[in-house]
């Protein structure tokens, strides 16, 4: 099968690692079919301030709006089989636990959740507080996966891309896709 990966970029601090995994992906696009990206106004602001650059607009990939609900990934039948969310705000967590389907991004991740597809939520908030935490559960339990932006450093990073890379290889590995990198022991 080939893949369809649907990612989400929220308005958490952490707009290079969007920028890591939309290069990687882009990288590997004999791996999927479609590539669909949801960002919201305050991810394009954070963009903007943390990059220097709106490059976000440079990605061959469709984009949708965040209240588009006839974007494919907003129905089980498109058959999305793959969701990252990258950063994942807390907010957006809080939604997506809830089951709260307001916007394009939260009811793409009730669609994973529901067809028992891929959902990676790259989560970026320190420290994290109960109500974190316990949202951290839910999406856990209902299939989901948490994968903290966490870089580790036994790779000997050298840039910042280098660090974020860290986290994004590990989103890639998640999401089942085939890819080079450091890997412990090698």
């Amino acid at each position: 099968m080939t893949n369809k990966i649907a990612v989400a970029i929220t308005g958490a601090s952490g707009a290079i690692y969007a920028k890591v995994l939309l290069d990687k992906l882009i990288l590997l696009k004999e791996q999927w079919s479609e590539l669909s990206v949801v960002m919201s106004n305050n991810a394009k602001e954070v963009w903007r301030t943390e990059l220097g650059n709106e490059d976000y607009k440079n990605y061959p990939v469709k984009y949708f709006d965040k209240y588009d609900f006839n974007a494919p990934f907003a129905s089980g039948s498109a058959q999305y089989n793959i969701m990252i969310v990258a950063p994942c705000s807390m907010g957006t967590l809080g939604r997506i636990a809830s089951g709260t389907s307001d916007d394009l991004l939260t009811r793409a991740a009730d669609v994973a959740l529901k067809e028992r597809r891929k959902l990676i939520l790259a989560v970026r908030e320190t420290p994290y507080n109960l109500i974190h935490i316990k949202n951290m559960e839910t999406v856990t339990l209902a299939g989901g996966i948490i994968c903290p932006l966490s870089p580790s450093f036994y790779s000997v990073p050298k840039t910042l891309e280098d660090v974020a890379a860290t986290v994004v290889n590990r989103i890639i590995d998640l999401a089942g896709l085939q890819q080079t990198g450091f890997r412990w022991g090698n």
